[in-house]
């Protein structure tokens, strides 16, 4: 009978693992067998390197570079803010952080994961970008920079906003990665006269690189992946611009926007910017599986 349960429970396991490959291989043949065929058909380079988005032109021109850009601004943006936060925060909550505090500050950290997108982005339309808009207000009327008059919706704004929402996803792993460090790591740093700080920050956090690691690179995930406060706060202008203070638009908006009226080939375009968006993915998790066998070495 124990026999009988335990392979009864191992079949359960197998199947479930073959179930999550299953349903990542039909995502991927879902999206290269209705988005390859558009890229031939608007010519390869031409879509992934052309500036104009505009199916209702004629003939319609599908370019997405400037949706990949913008993808890019915002996702630096989010990570210039949001990867230094969230590990600091990770740091002092599980090595400096006292019993008191600690509970509702962990507690706050949850409530921020389990908030809506869509309620993150109302949050950003009321609250950041009128401020956006009248501190560059301010700045462009005191020193006379007309590049930084905004109407608050930029990349500026959305870099921000992301900085904040991928905060739970990286303290959380991070914080994890760093208590399970053993504590002979820090001992024996105090043992050799080391501070407090300097065990903490040269010897436990280094001992945490590849969790560190890995929370950093799920919350670039969720900061490319997202779309409902982007799209509020954003601008969805599908233009390319080095100017943080305009409004741009990224590929995920992009499809959220047009995929509801879109047919034809407008609608295998839009397919076709998610392979490249699902490709972005990959590449990003391979890069993170190079790097962590580099550190194993």
């Amino acid at each position: 009978m124990k026999k009988f349960k335990e392979s009864f429970a191992h079949g359960i396991f197998l199947a479930a693992a073959l179930a999550s490959i299953l349903a990542v291989l039909l995502i991927c043949v879902f999206l290269f067998v209705n988005g390859i065929p558009a890229m031939k058909e608007i010519g390869f380079f031409k879509f992934l390197t052309g500036t104009k988005w505009a199916p209702g032109d004629v003939p319609a021109a599908y370019g997405i570079l400037s949706m990949i850009v913008g993808s890019i601004h915002i996702t630096a943006g989010a990570i210039l803010i949001g990867v230094p936060i969230g590990i600091l925060t990770a740091v002092f909550m599980s090595r400096f952080c006292p019993k008191r505090l600690y509970r509702p500050l962990k507690a706050a950290v949850d409530l921020l994961a389990g908030i809506p997108s869509v309620v993150y982005g109302f949050f950003g339309l009321v609250v950041l970008v009128p401020a956006i808009r009248n501190i560059t207000t301010a700045l462009g009327d005191a020193f006379g920079w007309n590049w930084i008059y905004s109407n608050g919706s930029s990349i500026l704004t959305a870099s921000v906003l992301l900085g904040v929402m991928i905060l739970p996803t990286i303290i959380g792993v991070s914080e994890s990665a760093i208590r399970a460090v053993p504590d002979s790591y820090y001992e024996g740093a105090l043992a050799l006269g080391a501070t407090h700080e300097r065990s903490v920050f040269f010897t436990v956090v280094p001992a945490a690189r590849s969790g560190i690691m890995a929370g950093v690179i799920l919350g670039i995930g969720r900061a490319i992946g997202e779309t409902m406060a982007v799209i509020m706060v954003a601008g969805n202008q599908p233009r390319i611009t080095g100017n943080i203070f305009k409004g741009i638009r990224t590929l995920t908006s992009n499809i959220v926007i047009e995929m509801g009226y879109a047919e034809g080939l407008h609608r295998e375009a839009l397919i076709a910017t998610g392979v490249v968006l699902f490709v972005f993915i990959l590449i990003i998790n391979l890069l993170f599986s190079m790097l962590k066998r580099r550190s194993e070495r």
